[in-house]
């Protein structure tokens, strides 16, 4: 199955915060996990952790469920591939997949409890040797 997927070895665990800049300094400053970047008109932004490609993405919002609430992103090297092989084994994906230009491709789909996942596909490609 994971050929058919085609995983890249990337995981960036998706955080809800409501203060993107205060949780980016506390990951940085307490954590000493690095910012990569910020997007400020999208309230979203990552970190890299100091594990070898997982990297933690804040997502500013106006309220957060206390515990948690992480959605696992994996990447893929071809996410419109791994999609198909997904839906073809009727795995429910919430909505079409997502663009940004230049940056990435993002597919949210859900576990049989109803547990989010997504799936990323690089496309600056910055990273990849």
């Amino acid at each position: 199955m994971s050929s058919a997927i085609g995983w890249d070895g990337g995981l960036t665990a998706a955080i809800g915060v409501t203060d993107f800049a205060k949780s980016a300094a506390w990951y940085r400053d307490v954590l000493g996990f690095k910012l990569l970047y910020e997007m400020k008109e999208m309230g979203w932004g990552e970190l890299a952790s100091p594990v070898a490609r997982v990297n933690v993405g804040l997502s500013q919002k106006e309220k957060v469920a206390a515990g948690g609430g992480a959605v696992l992103t994996f990447g893929v090297k071809d996410i419109d591939a791994a999609r198909a092989a997904l839906e073809g084994m009727k795995v429910r994906f919430d909505g079409p997949t997502q663009t940004i230009p230049g940056m990435v491709k993002l597919a949210s789909f859900f576990d049989p409890d109803g547990n989010a996942l997504m799936l990323y596909q690089d496309l600056a490609q910055a990273h990849k040797t």
